[in-house]
């Protein structure tokens, strides 16, 4: 298992529900194109899951 996910925000939170929204802003993405590192943890995991239409993730060796 990955030590930490790499969080990619691909598409807008416009028309989103206000709970997706956020989410996202939980993770620290606000913009199209951001990208964060979290640790890999079954919370974030969780929040990943939630948004997944709306990110991209990879995992990688922190």
């Amino acid at each position: 298992m990955a030590t930490a996910l790499k969080i990619t925000q691909t598409k807008s939170v416009i028309s989103e529900k206000q709970n997706q929204r956020d989410t996202l802003r939980s993770l620290g993405l606000k913009k199209i194109g951001q990208t964060v590192v979290r640790e890999d943890t079954k919370a974030n995991r969780g929040y990943v899951r939630a948004v997944a239409h709306l990110v991209q993730v990879e995992e990688i060796d922190a």
